[in-house]
């Protein structure tokens, strides 16, 4: 085979198994800076993420062409703007993406602010209702479950998130402790024929740029979009 034609299949091939995935980040209390560089540091290609910061650039036609959303992302318009943005609208518009078929990952504040959203928090199985101080944040990966192949137990500093999880059948993967308490720190669950995940931890750079983090991370990715 010449050589430009087995470059050519190379390309076609990772082009192929590249999952574009849409991020909705950025609010008043966390940056955009912190997903993009944890994201940005996957080693694996299989993913190529597309953001939006501004909730106002967000569409349901634009959502419904990625196979997956990450939703890193409170009830702010963006970072400078803390005017909510989930309308009844906006929550029908993520219901029906996920009873499509499609996946959905929720990150830290993708859970926060939207405990008076009912068909989003029904979505999610669960949401954020508070924090502590930040305070050194124990993650412990339940051993044996497939989402937590490559993670071990690590304690950083972290908002040591505490969730009001609604949904009873909810596998809980991750569980979070500090001096604080215990919380489920990680859940999945499926609506309709789409999938949906939860991970709580992520306050902070370092959590998520953490090898164990990573591979949380990146399991979850797999599952919601059916890779894993």
């Amino acid at each position: 085979m010449a050589i430009e034609s087995r470059i050519e299949r190379i390309v076609e091939t990772s082009s192929v198994c590249s999952m574009k995935t849409l991020v909705l980040c950025d609010d008043y209390w966390h940056p955009a800076r912190v997903p993009r560089t944890g994201l940005g540091a996957l080693k694996e290609v299989e993913f190529t993420f597309d953001w939006i910061e501004n909730a106002h650039d967000w569409s349901p036609e634009q959502m419904m062409t990625y196979p997956l959303v990450i939703l890193t992302k409170s009830n702010n318009v963006s970072a400078t703007d803390q005017a909510g943005w989930m309308t009844d609208a906006v929550q029908a518009a993520f219901a029906n993406y996920v009873h499509q078929g499609n996946g959905l990952l929720a990150i830290h504040s993708g859970t926060a602010e939207y405990d008076e959203m009912p068909v989003l928090r029904g979505l999610l199985g669960g949401v954020f209702t508070h924090h502590p101080e930040q305070c050194p944040v124990t993650v412990r990966p339940h051993v044996e479950h497939p989402l937590c192949i490559g993670s071990d137990p690590f304690t950083l500093k972290d908002e040591h998130y505490f969730m009001a999880v609604d949904d009873p059948g909810a596998e809980v993967f991750v569980t979070t402790k500090s001096e604080h308490g215990e919380q489920p720190g990680a859940w999945r669950r499926t609506e309709g024929t789409g999938r949906v995940a939860v991970l709580t931890p992520g306050h902070n750079v370092e959590v998520w740029l953490h090898p164990s983090y990573q591979a949380l991370l990146l399991n979850a990715l797999r599952w919601c979009g059916r890779a894993l």
